[in-house]
């Protein structure tokens, strides 16, 4: 749940990058702490095996400035890939705002990706949450390699729910700034909607989220406008 803290005017939301092991979702985080200015942003905490797995979790914080004088962060987290640390992976959805779920776009890992995602809604429906209702953002990762599948046949197998999609090459940090603009843009309307119920305005502050990391792609990323009032 969005965390308000009304005196310090501060709203935090939590989003959870999910995915089967070595999908890129610890990438992802990698990539945004090292372009994000470090003003805004928290010390990366990763706990990895010496095989470079994540054990438990990967946290990072991210300041994105203020909308309606409330100061509006996001503290971004990874589970572990690996089915048997289930339990972890229940504990960091755990008050979840928002969901990237990271597949890779390789054909033999479907199967993975599959039983991630099936595991994801299961871990969601124990916690009561309406999988409906809760912002998702798919990015099929690894577009860079050779033999990929097409997206089409990507969301035939994983997004029979609609859930917006951006594809990506996180090691190189193609689409890792789109997916986190949409997914940050799903996840305030409704906190900023119906939290704190104030209209937003001016949404530069989401529409930019973070400008000076995002001049330092090279890509023609397009980010859907969500109208936010």
């Amino acid at each position: 749940m969005v965390s308000i803290n009304y005196s310090s005017r501060e709203v935090c939301c939590k989003i959870v990058y999910y995915g089967p092991g070595l999908s890129g979702k610890t990438t992802n985080l990698q990539y945004v702490h090292s372009k994000v200015p470090g003003n805004t942003r928290g010390e990366l905490i990763s706990l990895a095996t010496e095989a470079d797995r994540t054990l438990y979790f990967d946290f990072l914080p991210i300041n994105i400035g203020t909308i309606n004088g409330f100061a509006a962060k996001f503290q971004l987290y990874t589970v572990p890939g690996q089915v048997y640390y289930n339990a972890t992976r229940k504990l960091v959805l755990r008050g979840v705002d928002g969901i990237v779920f990271v597949a890779d776009s390789q054909p033999d890992k479907m199967d993975e990706n599959i039983e991630s995602l099936v595991n994801l809604e299961e871990n969601l429906v124990e916690y009561g949450y309406d999988v409906n209702d809760l912002p998702v953002v798919i990015q099929y990762n690894k577009r860079d390699l050779p033999g990929v599948m097409p997206v089409q046949d990507l969301n035939a197998r994983l997004n029979r729910r609609g859930w917006p999609t951006f594809e990506s090459s996180a090691t190189v940090g193609n689409g890792v700034f789109g997916t986190l603009k949409l997914i940050i843009k799903l996840e305030s309307k409704p906190t900023f909607e119906l939290n704190i119920s104030l209209p937003i305005k001016n949404t530069n502050n989401i529409d930019n989220i973070p400008k000076t990391a995002e001049n330092n792609l090279n890509t023609n990323e397009s980010v859907p406008k969500l109208s936010i009032t």
